[in-house]
């Protein structure tokens, strides 16, 4: 039951509460409970909010659960997998937080080169279980990054080229409904929703347990090779031209830094603007040391860390220099013609970094990734080739100001090279035409799955697709 607070809202009564405690197997988490400030954090410090529960569920009957509860109470309703969505989608104000971080069962078939995985898991505890087996998931590039939003957003990351985005490997997927039921999603069941969770966020339900395909991936040729900045617009236009090229299984894509004051950056580079080339391939090591001899030759670079290791170190490069609770604000584009004028935006902007965490990332999405229709997942943007993702970094929220300004700066002077459309996974709070921008032809599709599954859109707290008449 729910009654009315002196001010007006709804306040769910503390023997609801009670009773919803004893109901599941996981942990009730409220204000005041000792571990309550840890667990309202996410990934973004920038996000600071206060939800009424926090469910930290156990099991799939603890989601379903907390679902019914939450519908019947009409709270807002938030799922937190990592938590590092930027725009803080995992927590809110005075709502339920279903959270998945406790459930990490993982099954390994390398036979049948499969992996069932459940939603608490991030790429670094996939990474783990499948790196015995010479096996890997198409991922991001951060290890604590939770698989279940970068999965349902689309998944672009260090084998997008070879083997596709991290939708275009999952097999099935089991499903808590908003109505609170269970339900399987794969090609052969409930198909119509299998093709909406590739791409279209967590707008149709909580995905408790993820099957993917494995894809060949032990040890690599992997790592980042910097350029003096000076020399970016060069080095753009040879990346460009080199990765149109390159074989599927050559991962590479480009980024704008500051050389931090690490072990392995010599003294007299730290503070150093550079452009950077990381790649990531995933066949034989003396092919792959021939492939990337140019990004070795071009320049010449100002540090060259490219070589053979295990494949998820590749997704640990940045680990150290991105912990959880640092000032996040970012901004992105997808970008179909890498053009000369382009580049030259990017070169006067991208030599302004303003940290050693922030950057300007543009990832690849073609070889595999192009190798699937527009409309055969929710994910539309099949035909760009890149997604510039401009991504500023504080520590000091004093600095928040200016951190901001050459985020939106730099985003705007791309805008005339740009396409309309964002990726999902790095869309901010950019208001409902961005979103239908970004799922194009796609969009009606997905307001008729919304109504089918969610006509009340309980699922709300995403880049939302609204059901009709909302």
């Amino acid at each position: 039951m729910t009654q009315k607070h002196p001010t007006g809202t709804d306040v769910v009564e503390q023997a609801s509460i009670e009773a919803l405690k004893a109901n599941i197997r996981g942990e009730l988490i409220q204000p005041g409970d000792e571990s309550y400030e840890t667990a309202r954090k996410v990934y973004n410090g920038m996000i600071d909010r206060h939800p009424r529960l926090i469910v930290r569920c156990v099991d799939v009957a603890d989601v379903i659960s907390a679902v019914q509860f939450a519908r019947e109470h009409k709270l807002t309703l938030s799922i937190r997998g990592g938590g590092h969505n930027v725009t803080g989608f995992a927590i809110n104000d005075d709502g339920l937080v279903i959270d998945l971080s406790r459930m990490k069962g993982m099954r390994v078939s390398p036979d049948m080169r499969t992996v069932h995985a459940e939603g608490g898991c991030t790429w670094g505890d996939l990474d783990h279980a499948t790196h015995p087996f010479g096996l890997a998931v198409p991922g991001g590039i951060v290890s604590t990054t939770g698989i279940a939003g970068l999965t349902l957003g689309g998944g672009v990351g260090n084998l997008t080229r070879p083997y596709g985005l991290s939708c275009d490997n999952l097999l099935s997927a089991d499903v808590v409904t908003a109505d609170g039921r269970l339900i399987t999603a794969s090609a052969d069941q409930n198909a119509d929703l299998f093709w909406g969770l590739r791409g279209g966020g967590g707008n149709f339900g909580i995905v408790t347990s993820f099957e993917y395909r494995l894809c060949p991936a032990g040890t690599v040729l992997a790592g980042p090779i910097f350029y003096a900045s000076e020399k970016s617009r060069d080095v753009m236009r040879f990346y460009r031209d080199f990765i149109a090229a390159a074989p599927d299984e050559l991962n590479s894509y480009f980024g704008f830094h500051m050389l931090p004051p690490a072990p392995f950056v010599p003294e007299h580079l730290h503070g150093v603007h550079v452009g950077m080339i990381l790649s990531c391939y995933v066949g034989p090591l003396e092919k792959g040391e021939e492939l990337v001899r140019p990004l070795r030759q071009f320049g010449p670079p100002v540090l060259d860390l490219l070589r053979p290791m295990p494949f998820p170190a590749v997704n640990c490069l940045f680990d150290a220099l991105l912990p959880a609770g640092l000032q996040n604000y970012w901004k992105a584009h997808f970008v179909k013609e890498l053009s000369d004028e382009a580049i030259e935006v990017h070169a006067i902007h991208g030599a302004k970094v303003p940290t050693y965490q922030s950057t300007m990332h543009l990832y690849t999405i073609n070889g595999a990734a192009h190798r699937v229709a527009n409309d055969e997942t929710a994910f539309s943007y099949r035909d760009a080739h890149w997604v510039a993702n401009i991504v500023g970094i504080v520590s000091d929220p004093v600095n928040i100001p200016r951190n901001i300004s050459w985020v939106r700066e730099y985003w705007d002077a791309l805008q005339p090279y740009s396409e309309a459309g964002s990726y999902i996974n790095f869309l901010g709070d950019e208001g409902e035409e961005r979103i239908k921008a970004t799922y194009r032809e796609n969009y009606e599709r997905l307001v008729a799955l919304k109504d089918k599954y969610d006509p009340q859109n309980l699922f709300h707290m995403n880049q939302n697709i609204k059901p009709t008449g909302a």
